[in-house]
C-alpha cells in the first residue's frame, strides 16, 4: 500500500472522525419536502443538515440539560428557514459526531462536543455512540441525570420522552422544543 503525506489519514489508513465532519461539502441543503413524506409532513422547505450544523447544535446543549435528535433536526430546520429537518441525516451526523468527539477527547482535548447529551429521536440512550449506552449511561449520571430502563430501552428519568413528530404542515406541537 503505498504510503499518504495526507495530514487527515492516521497511521492506520483510517480518516479521522473529525476530517469525515467537513467531508460534506454539499450540505447543508434546503429543498422541498420530498413526494413520499408531504402526506406525513405536509408541504414545505426540508432541511438536509451538515455534520458540522449537527456538531454544532450539539455544543449548544449545556450541562445538566437534554435533547433529541428530532428536536435537534427542528432547530436546525428554524435556523434554515425550513418546516423541518431530516431526523434521519440527524441521527446518522450526531452518532459521527459523537464519534469524533470520543476521538478528539482521547487525543487530549478538554472540551469535546458532549454527544451524551443527545438522546435518540425517541428519547432513548443511543448504542451507536462510543461506549454504547454503558458510556452514555455514565456520563449522564455524572451529569446528575437518572437513568432508568423502560422496556428494552434506556432512558432518561424526566427527560425529554419521545419528541413530537411533526404535525401536518411540518410544525411541532408547541412546546415541544428543546435546547
Amino acid at each position: 500500500m503505498p504510503r499518504t503525506t495526507d495530514p487527515s489519514v492516521t497511521a492506520t489508513g483510517a480518516t479521522p472522525w473529525r476530517s469525515r465532519l467537513a467531508a460534506y461539502k454539499h450540505l447543508p441543503q434546503v429543498k422541498p419536502i420530498p413526494p413520499a413524506l408531504v402526506a406525513r409532513l405536509g408541504e414545505g422547505l426540508m432541511v438536509v443538515p451538515s455534520p458540522r450544523d449537527v456538531d454544532a447544535a450539539m455544543r449548544r446543549v449545556p450541562a445538566g440539560r437534554l435533547s433529541t435528535v428530532r428536536a435537534l433536526a427542528a432547530d436546525l430546520a428554524e435556523a434554515h428557514g425550513a418546516q423541518v429537518g431530516c431526523v434521519v441525516t440527524t441521527g446518522i451526523f450526531a452518532t459521527l459526531v459523537a464519534r469524533a468527539a470520543d476521538e478528539d477527547e482521547r487525543s487530549g482535548e478538554t472540551t469535546p462536543t458532549p454527544y451524551w447529551r443527545t438522546l435518540k429521536a425517541d428519547g432513548s440512550l443511543n448504542p451507536k455512540y462510543p461506549g454504547g449506552v454503558e458510556r452514555q449511561m455514565q456520563r449522564l449520571e455524572a451529569e446528575g441525570h437518572v437513568v432508568v430502563q423502560q422496556g428494552r430501552l434506556l432512558r432518561v428519568q424526566d427527560g425529554p420522552g419521545p419528541s413530537p413528530a411533526p404535525t401536518r404542515g411540518g410544525r411541532r406541537a408547541p412546546g415541544s422544543k428543546l435546547p
